[in-house]
């Protein structure tokens, strides 16, 4: 009984951030809220463009938007926070509001796996059954495979968010990190975290795992399909295709990975915020750059966009 009487009386965490740089506390709000704004920017600067330009109405567009959706998303709950808390003595959150933030950020890593596993199958349909492509990729399958995504990622962020909330916090309320993330609130349980680490590995290999196989077996098919085009400008425009894909996949399952199945005696809470912070902020704003440096047809819906965002200030009328 006096464990529970313990947990009814923690109500809240503390949030160390980034308490033991201090000298360095207004350089890294800085750097911090301009990758925020860079990644909010950016992201749903692309989610305009491609609404905007017809030539971008594609399955492939058409998921890349949903993944600038999920990106901005995924940094939303754990950057406002991070950045107010610069200026807050005692960064404080409540129970409710990290179980709530936890269950976002995983909630959104998980869907964010999932939709690259779907532009990954998209590739794939696009390079090996050029002619039945349109067919494969009906309106039907384009707005069916994202909800699955989103249902996937969702029911992962609920079943983590369970299995680490039902844990007894009757310690320490110090979090070394700049948000509720798996590997420290772990640290904090005063009970057994087995199950716990047995339903966070089998979430991440059966979420994690399956999407990066659907990565592995369809660009070894889109390899094979790819080898058997004679003509290197051929076999060049079909990489480029998949290149910004293939960049982003690299990013986010390496610093993912890392983060949540590197071993508990090797773990370093320090080691981790670096980590966490890649691939919790830095990846979402390199996506739309990624995408935008290495894509000709974003590249060309740009310079149209510019062009009539020119004409459009060169037809307003000038005041005297």
């Amino acid at each position: 009984m006096a464990v529970g009487r313990n947990i009814s009386m923690v109500t809240n965490f503390i949030l160390l951030g980034f308490l033991e740089h201090p000298q360095l506390q207004v350089v890294l709000f800085v750097l911090f809220l301009g990758i925020y704004v860079v990644t909010m920017a950016g992201n749903l600067g692309l989610i305009v463009l491609i609404r905007m330009d017809s030539h971008l109405h594609s399955p492939m567009y058409f998921f890349l938007s949903n993944l600038s959706v999920v990106d901005v998303s995924y940094t939303s709950s754990i950057d406002p926070k991070m950045l107010c808390d610069f200026f807050r003595e005692q960064k404080a959150i409540s129970f409710v509001g990290c179980a709530t933030q936890f269950f976002f950020f995983i909630g959104m890593g998980g869907t964010e796996c999932c939709l690259l596993a779907v532009m990954a199958s998209d590739r794939y349909a696009a390079i090996t059954n050029p002619l039945f492509y349109p067919f494969i990729m009906s309106p039907t399958t384009c707005v069916g495979m994202p909800i699955t995504a989103y249902t996937g990622g969702l029911l992962t962020g609920l079943v983590q968010t369970s299995s680490i909330f039902q844990l007894h916090f009757c310690g320490s309320r110090i979090i070394n990190h700049f948000f509720c993330d798996l590997p420290p609130l772990m640290s904090l349980s005063c009970s057994s975290t087995f199950l716990s680490q047995v339903v966070n590995f089998l979430v991440v290999c059966t979420v994690g795992g399956a999407s990066a196989l659907v990565v592995l077996i369809s660009y070894g098919y889109i390899i094979a399909a790819v080898m058997k085009i004679h003509s290197i400008h051929g076999r060049m425009k079909a990489f480029n295709t998949c290149a910004s894909h293939l960049t982003t996949v690299i990013l986010f399952y390496g610093s993912g990975l890392f983060s949540y199945l590197h071993s508990s005696a090797g773990y370093s809470q320090d080691k981790n915020k670096v980590v966490s912070m890649f691939y919790g902020a830095v990846i979402p704003m390199l996506n739309p750059i990624i995408y935008s440096l290495r894509n000709k047809e974003v590249k060309e819906a740009l310079k149209k966009l510019k062009e009539r965002t020119k004409q459009m200030s060169c037809l307003c009328p000038t005041v005297p």
